[in-house]
Formats: structure tokens, C-alpha cells, sequence
């Protein structure tokens, strides 16, 4: 799901992504992305925003705007739709016409991340399916309707709060090193001296870097990645709450329960009963 390769025929990308080649680490594109969930479910981290996704969701993704879903277990099989296009793929003009106002405002609020509700997502998924498999100007218009529907319904939820900000380089690598580093180990401790270490920095100016860069401390973010395994443990195994305390990354129930609380305003067991 990184950026795509163009066929000679196409000037955007439709196409089904599944395990193993669905599997991409933290990364960004110019491109838009509109991407459905077809099979599998895991966490999404989309900016500064972590959450869990699931068969049937559908994101609307902006301009460079980093993002990686990671799926739930590593045997689960996962797949989606991703469609990728650049802002001018249609040329210069066709946005500044005033029947493109709404798409013009769809896109820039897509910078956010977007994540759709019932019942767009629903009425929304058989058309991008369907702009995998058709050819020609219909793919255009196709494509066209699905952000119609996405800016005239607006039942869409924004997921980041983090300004897109053009890093330079050596910031971006940073960034990225931090997060896939956290996405692949937040199940075993990790102390701020560790990734202030991987960004070649003291912990005070990681500390700073981090909550300038993307609006949250880096504990509530790491929280956040943890909390949001515990959802998904909580909704798709038998586990008990102990269990899912400790693969989720935190060594004492007391901690793993503020922890929860806090980020989703109930306990464990008042979120399993609120998905049986």
C-alpha cells in the first residue's frame, strides 16, 4: 500500500492488496488513498490517531498523510481495495470549476483522515470494489461518485489531529524509524530512553520533538497502541482481562485499567459486553 505503479491504460490505481502482499510498515505518498477493508481487522495508526479497524471499513486518506494498518494477529489473512490518485491525475482545471466546490473541501479535510460511517461505508463499498474491475472514462466518473457520495453524505468521522507538515528528510526518518519501532514492539517494555536513543536525541529534546510533531506525548501515543491491542483482544478472543493486560504490553492490572479508562471512558469487561 505503498505508493503504486500506474498501467499504461490507467491514471489512478485500483487494486486488491492480501496477505502477504497487504503488509506494508509506516510510510506516506502524495497520493490520496481510499481504501476498504475486505477481509481481517487490526489497528490502524493514521497520524497521530490510533484505532482499530475491521472487515468492511473504509478510509479516505490525504496527501501525505503517514499511515500503516497493521493486522490483528500475525496468521490472520487481510485484504483491501486500495485506490490511490494524485490531486491533478484529472488535470489542473477539473477541481477549480464550482461544481467541484465539495470535492475541493473533501479533499483538503481529508488531510485529517477520514473514516466512514453506516450507512455510507456500506453503500459506499460495493462502488469501490467495482472501480477494481472497470475500464475506460467509466473508471473516471466512477471514481468521481465515490467522493460525490463521500462529500454530500459526510458521514465520516476524522481520525487525526496532527497538521500534515512536509518534514525534511532527516525528520522523516526519524518520525518513521520511532513509530514502526513502537508499532513492532509495544508488547515488551519500552522506556523513552530507548527511543530517544533510535532518534539520536536526549530524552527532554525527544520528549519536545515528539509532542511538537505530532500533538501527544509520546506515552500517550505508545498508550494508545496498547489499548488499542486490548480492543481488539477483548473483541475477537475469549482471553481473560489478565491475559490481554499482559500481551498488550503493560505489567499490572491496576495501571492496565487507568490505562483504559482513560482512553476509551469504560473498563475492559463494560467494552467486551458493548461487541458480544
Amino acid at each position: 500500500m505503498q505508493k503504486l505503479p500506474l498501467t499504461e491504460s490507467t491514471s489512478f490505481v485500483a487494486k486488491t492488496f492480501r496477505t502477504p502482499h497487504f503488509e506494508v510498515g509506516w510510510h506516506q505518498h502524495i497520493e490520496y488513498e481510499l481504501i476498504l477493508f475486505t477481509e481481517g481487522s487490526g489497528l490502524g495508526f493514521v497520524g497521530n490517531h490510533v484505532g482499530e479497524f475491521e472487515t468492511g471499513d473504509i478510509y479516505f486518506l490525504g496527501a501525505n498523510l503517514p499511515h500503516t494498518f497493521q493486522k490483528r494477529a500475525p496468521d490472520l489473512v487481510t485484504s483491501a481495495v486500495v485506490v490511490q490518485f494524485r490531486e491533478d491525475f484529472w488535470g489542473s482545471t477539473l477541481l477549480q470549476l464550482p461544481e467541484s466546490r465539495n470535492i475541493r473541501q473533501l479533499l483538503d479535510i481529508s488531510s485529517q483522515g477520514l473514516k466512514m460511517q453506516a450507512p455510507l461505508k456500506h453503500t459506499l463499498a460495493p462502488l469501490v470494489q467495482e472501480l477494481e474491475h472497470c475500464s475506460g472514462f467509466k473508471r473516471i466518473l466512477l471514481l468521481g461518485e465515490c467522493l460525490e457520495m463521500i462529500a454530500a453524505q459526510a458521514a465520516y468521522t476524522p481520525v487525526s489531529t496532527q497538521p500534515i507538515k512536509t518534514f525534511q528528510h532527516k525528520d522523516r526518518e526519524t518520525m518513521d524509524r520511532v513509530f514502526q519501532f513502537t508499532i513492532d514492539n509495544f508488547r515488551d517494555p519500552i522506556s523513552l530512553s530507548q527511543v530517544a536513543q533510535l532518534a539520536c536525541m536526549s530524552v527532554p529534546a525527544f520528549c519536545n520533538y515528539f509532542k511538537r510533531s505530532t500533538k501527544k506525548t509520546y506515552i500517550d501515543f505508545l498508550n494508545e497502541v496498547r489499548i488499542g491491542c486490548a480492543c481488539n483482544l477483548l473483541q475477537e478472543t475469549k482471553k481473560t482481562v489478565e491475559a490481554i493486560c499482559f500481551e498488550s504490553g503493560y505489567n499490572t492490572l491496576a495501571h492496565f485499567h487507568k490505562q483504559f479508562h482513560k482512553i476509551k471512558g469504560m473498563t475492559p469487561l463494560q467494552y467486551r459486553k458493548a461487541f458480544e
